[in-house]
């Protein structure tokens, strides 16, 4: 809607050096940057998700006896919650079970083994909406587990006063409070 911009996209563990890159946007998992503008776009939480095809047999105390598909978010992802987490919060004995199955390094290849019927990983809002709302994903089971810090956005002074990174900002934004808002993902 803003006419022709280019955008490059990258995934990087923070921090991201602003001063030696030229990224006009960072959007990260918590406050990384005091040096720039940043501020508070949205707090999201994890849910499980899968394939329909696996969502029948899934309730909160047999859930860890599905496939578990783990994501490890290294060491900048500490914050983010585990199946340990997730099990432990319902009072659920999480076993060997929550240690054991899948494991990708990212969401995004967490969420496509879970599309793919491959097990049950937990999702950030944030990622999983729009397979929500597809009908590629199901929540097999209703409970939540709320992240520790919010999703933040950065912008460079230097970047902030051209328009079609203002315009960029707004979309991003908007589309990050939808997701987590999303009605899919009411519980």
């Amino acid at each position: 809607s803003h006419g022709a911009a280019d955008i490059s996209l990258t995934g990087e563990d923070d921090p991201v050096p602003f001063d030696h890159e030229m990224v006009d946007i960072r959007l990260s998992y918590g406050r990384h940057y005091r040096e720039h503008p940043t501020e508070e776009i949205a707090r999201d939480a994890v849910y499980p998700v899968c394939a329909p095809s696996l969502a029948g047999a899934a309730k909160p105390e047999t859930l860890a006896g599905l496939p578990l598909i783990h994501t490890d978010w290294g060491p900048t992802g500490a914050a983010f919650p585990s199946w340990r987490n997730w099990l432990e919060a319902g009072g659920i004995a999480p076993g060997r079970s929550a240690q054991r199955g899948l494991s990708a390094n990212s969401s995004r290849a967490a969420l496509d083994l879970a599309m793919s019927g491959l097990g049950v990983a937990l999702a950030q809002g944030i990622y999983c909406a729009r397979a929500l709302e597809d009908g590629r994903l199901v929540r097999p089971v209703a409970r939540a587990l709320e992240l520790r810090q919010p999703y933040c956005l950065t912008i460079p002074e230097r970047s902030a006063r051209r328009d079609v990174v203002a315009a960029f900002r707004e979309w991003l934004i908007a589309e990050c409070v939808r997701a987590v808002r999303s009605p899919a993902l009411g519980a």
